[in-house]
């Protein structure tokens, strides 16, 4: 690859550091840019100056800073709070409200990552932009598309966040560490002696950070108590609001176990609860007892908003997607498929298939695209 100069978004973590100094040594012109997405006048209650509440933004720019300064780059300070808000927070209220769980940090890098930071990553006079994230992308010689890859660490692979990416952003960008194993940064950064090397991965949207979710919901969407039922229409109790709850979540329930007296010693006592249905027009939450409970596994799933990066839907052929991060790729064949959306039929059952989060299509290794689950 020819020198250029390329825009690193460094976030104050290991893998941005460790992107820009491979760069950086490979004799790029190297920038870095801060981006803070989340204003800190959200504070925990009780917080103070002295204990700034969950977003980290200024300990992160800290990090960042020290990091570039050890590589021997620039970085500039960037605040895209208002972008944010407008182009990803709305939506992601929007979607609660309507009973639906959505992904914020996939629209967080289709619409500030890769685009509002890529803007102004070109204003800069940028001819590349590069992030942390575990992907890889390659030029299709058949056809003289940008392909997005997978990670090559299988634990780390951050394509399913990327998927909505276009031809454009991709032929812009650069994950140089989408390459290696975590290990391998976490190696690199304790050799060239990265202040950060052994900070703690971020977990969860950074406007969130540690607090409890359902707490920093309550700040922004109101309760709607309504009843929980199980299958057979008993009423268990009660819920907060069908917004503070997600298909398969276990936890945080408020109802104890019902003993099936017919089940084996062991076997089925006191069973733990799922959510399995939310009925927005009943305000009720339906829960399940048991992980294999048939309500949790769905066989088909229907998609819009699809998104997919060579710019058109794939062929109806078998094919292997994801429904939730993490999960392991199923194989399933794609049908009905258009610029908006796509239904997909799973050789077996999926668990917990849950409206607002995306389905991601994969050839192999090759991301294809998705889009939004609404049923």
């Amino acid at each position: 690859m020819s020198k250029q100069r390329i825009v690193v978004g460094l976030s104050g973590g290991v893998d941005s550091a460790v992107t820009a100094h491979i760069l950086k040594k490979q004799g790029h012109e190297v920038v870095g840019i801060f981006m803070k997405n989340w204003e800190d006048d959200d504070r925990a209650a009780g917080s103070s100056e002295d204990e700034p509440g969950y977003c980290t933004s200024n300990i992160d720019f800290v990090d960042a800073a020290a990091v570039a300064d050890v590589i021997g780059i620039e970085i500039e300070h960037v605040n895209f709070a208002a972008e944010y808000k407008d182009r990803v927070f709305s939506d992601f209220l929007r979607e609660y409200q309507a009973g639906r769980t959505p992904n914020p940090d996939i629209l967080c890098n289709a619409e500030i990552k890769f685009k509002a930071f890529l803007d102004h990553a070109i204003r800069l006079g940028a001819e590349k932009i590069a992030t942390g994230h575990y992907a890889r992308t390659r030029l299709n010689q058949a056809d003289g598309n940008h392909e997005l890859l997978k990670g090559l660490d299988p634990s780390k692979d951050q394509s399913y966040f990327l998927h909505r990416l276009n031809q454009a952003q991709l032929s812009k960008t650069l994950f140089p560490i989408g390459e290696l194993h975590k290990k391998q940064v976490r190696q690199i950064a304790e050799d060239i002696g990265l202040p950060n090397a052994k900070k703690k991965d971020s977990t969860g949207i950074c406007f969130i950070g540690e607090r409890p979710f359902r707490d920093f919901l309550n700040r922004y969407i109101a309760k709607a108590p309504g009843p929980i039922r199980d299958e057979k229409g008993r009423r268990l109790g009660d819920h907060l609001g069908l917004s503070f709850y997600t298909l398969g979540q276990r936890q945080g329930l408020g109802i104890g176990g019902i003993k099936d007296k017919g089940a084996q010693k062991g076997s089925g006592d006191h069973a733990p609860w799922f959510v399995a249905r939310k009925e927005v027009e009943t305000n009720t939450l339906w829960v399940v007892q048991g992980h294999d409970h048939p309500w949790l596994h769905s066989l088909s799933l229907v998609a819009q908003d699809a998104s997919w990066i060579a710019g058109n839907p794939p062929p109806e052929s078998l094919l292997a997607a994801k429904t939730r991060y993490r999960q392991s790729d199923a194989e399933c064949s794609v049908s009905r498929a258009s610029r908006l959306q796509f239904e997909l039929n799973f050789s077996r059952p999926q668990w917990a298939v849950t409206p607002g989060q995306s389905a991601v299509l994969y050839a192999g290794d090759v991301c294809l695209g998705g889009g939004i689950i609404t049923f």
